[in-house]
């Protein structure tokens, strides 16, 4: 790698981070992790001034996936801990006088749910006894007691402002793709279920109205979320909107007559508020992309304010308040650029194609029934390069979607001189219950087929790509989808980049975490013991000797999403197999110690760049564009 190279990537990873704002409980502060300095750190921000206050010195994790509560006294900022990015999270607290002390410390992973308006009573999410349930920890006493036993798990905890009730969400049912919403006392005594939706269908409750007397709520019974009031008295709720976008809600504001959520439009996110008087919403008034929250009830500063961070893809995020009666903004903290300029990155174009899942590349692929024809969401983003190498880049989750947002490793790669394909496959998100379950049962089917699709069609429409420079990269499910694209169309590419991927479907249910293994394994797959064909058949693994082209592995040691054994699995089968390990051999591969699930630390970033960048450089050959 070069030097000159090596300066462009160094400056890419050194753009700051802002993560996870939370106004404080009087409105006037914003907590953010926030790497300004060059690592992550606590920042507070005046909501009226925009002036910055440090309040960390590296207590804080360097990676800044996990968020932020502030305390109910606005003088302490509740954080998760882990050790080396494992997430076996333990509670601690940050004083505004930098002092620090760990609050809640249990074995498994400890995620805070809820904050009390009494200053005595936080909500956690645990997984010390296995599954993921809800503890109440009580601050004057230090003593933290269960209050739920479920075998899924159970989550999405927001206390009653009087702190007497809480509500949460999980499932009974038989059917794993159900999520119901229940209000308990506060001791987890009298659990009841508001039976908001229908069986199979997923609700969760997001806040409560300030005489807690209401309580907001989300639901997908009718294909695309919704957003509901519910009222405890009557066992009712009003749903709000006509059905026509996917909306999620985010907050009561201060009056309890209006509700602040988002509506997703094609691949944008746009805040919305909602007049209760007349059940009218309007948009706010920002830049087409995506505007983002914190956490679920963070988001308000006054009667009228609410803070919010947007962003497209070539400009970076800006933290801002907005006024939602007036619409004006004032900015928080300025998007930052470095020695770039929005000029710089690389823009996307936004186009839908048609798909049945089964693409022309089909040498080594599964045979399949037919599958229903669906529209299929996807953005290029142009590097500029003539001829362009191309990267797919299938997203993770599999719940999630690419977005209109600014992406920083979409700009590494077209840096290097690549042109990036993402891709919303059928089980993507902002499409409704419908496109999510589309999924279900089929994992490694014709969500794959889709992505091949995809490819396919840019380069047959695009003569400016290189047919014979396609990559396909993706982290976590996407990671996934990488080693599978690799083993099922190979053909189609000639090298591939697997990041915290699973390879070993038997293996991934026996050694990720326990709500992992219910929320995400058995709801897509079912148990082994109930699929055993279905978890052999589309375990990469089962497939290596179809591996064709380079391929990458890379994995943090200490992941506890998708193990590391993941990896290790399928460089042990292909060793076993003959196939050579190096840099001119037919794999690589690569363990990041002290990292888990991907990282925001800009030092752990810049060395996946780098190889990232050393790997293509050497494989397909790179062209620098800044």
């Amino acid at each position: 790698m070069s030097e000159q190279e090596h300066s462009v990537l160094e400056s890419l990873a050194s753009l700051p981070t802002l993560a996870h704002p939370t106004a404080s409980p009087d409105g006037e502060a914003v907590a953010v992790y926030y790497d300004v300095t060059g690592r992550n750190e606590l920042h507070t921000i005046d909501a009226d001034t925009g002036e910055r206050t440090q309040w960390s010195e590296g207590e804080v994790p360097r990676n800044a996936r996990w968020y932020l509560e502030w305390g109910a006294d606005g003088d302490t900022v509740y954080f998760h801990l882990d050790e080396g990015g494992n997430e076996q999270n333990d509670l601690h607290a940050i004083h505004r006088d930098g002092t620090t002390e760990p609050v809640v410390e249990m074995d498994g992973q400890v995620a805070l749910q809820s904050v009390g308006d009494d200053g005595e009573t936080l909500i956690v999410g645990s997984s010390r006894d296995g599954q993921m349930n809800l503890y109440r920890h009580d601050l004057p006493s230090g003593e933290t007691t269960k209050i739920t036993d479920y075998e899924r798990a159970a989550g999405g905890a927001t206390l009653s402002p009087d702190c007497t009730q809480v509500a949460y969400s999980t499932n009974e049912s038989d059917d794993y793709d159900n999520r119901d919403v229940y209000i308990a006392d506060v001791d987890g005594s009298n659990p009841r279920n508001l039976e908001l939706g229908e069986d199979g269908a997923e609700s969760a409750p997001v806040d409560w109205g300030p005489e807690g007397d209401r309580l907001l709520v989300t639901d997908n019974t009718a294909d695309l979320g919704r957003i509901g009031v519910y009222t405890v008295d009557d066992d009712e709720v009003r749903w709000l909107g006509d059905g026509e976008y996917e909306e999620s809600p985010e907050a009561f504001m201060p009056d309890g007559d209006r509700v602040l959520g988002t509506r997703v439009r094609t691949a944008e996110t746009i805040p919305i508020v909602y007049d209760l008087d007349t059940g009218e919403a309007t948009e706010l008034d920002l830049p087409e992309g995506v505007a983002s929250f914190g956490m679920a009830g963070d988001a308000v500063l006054d009667d009228d304010r609410v803070v919010l961070t947007y962003t497209t893809p070539t400009t970076r995020p800006e933290l801002v308040a907005y006024n939602v009666e007036t619409h004006e903004t004032e900015t928080l903290v300025e998007p930052e650029y470095g020695p770039f300029s929005p000029s710089d990155f690389a823009d996307t174009e936004y186009f839908r194609i048609e798909s049945d899942g089964i693409p022309d590349t089909r040498q080594a692929a599964l045979e399949h029934d037919p599958y229903d024809e669906l529209e299929i969401e996807a953005m290029l983003y142009d590097s500029g390069v003539r001829p362009s190498p191309l990267i797919v880049n299938p997203h993770g989750g599999p719940r999630a979607r690419d977005t209109k947002s600014f992406d920083l490793y979409t700009q590494v790669l077209a840096s290097l001189g690549f042109s990036v394909l993402q891709v919303n496959y059928r089980g993507s998100t902002g499409r409704g219950r419908e496109f999510v379950e589309e999924l279900l049962d089929d994992w490694g089917g014709a969500e794959q087929g889709d992505v091949a699709i995809a490819a396919e069609h840019v380069l047959a429409e695009y003569d400016w790509l290189d047919e014979d420079s396609v990559v396909v990269f993706g982290g976590s499910y996407g990671g996934y989808s990488a080693y599978w694209q690799m083993v099922q169309y190979p053909d189609l590419y000639d090298a591939g980049v697997a990041w915290i991927g699973l390879t070993d479907l038997n293996d991934m249910f026996e050694n990720t975490m326990p709500h992992f293994r219910t929320e995400l394994m058995e709801k897509y797959l079912g148990t082994p013991e109930e699929n055993p064909e279905l978890y052999e058949q589309r375990s990469p693994i089962a497939h290596y000797e179809n591996l064709d082209a380079p391929l990458f592995m890379v994995h943090g040691v200490n992941d506890r999403r998708v193990p590391v054994s993941q990896a290790r699995l399928f460089r042990d089968v292909l060793e076993d197999a003959g196939y050579e390990a190096g840099e001119d051999g037919d794999f690589e591969y690569r363990e990041l110690g002290e990292e888990g699930h991907a990282s925001s630390d800009q030092q752990q970033k810049l060395r996946m760049f780098e190889s990232l960048a050393d790997f293509l450089d050497r494989r397909i050959g790179t062209e620098r564009t800044l």
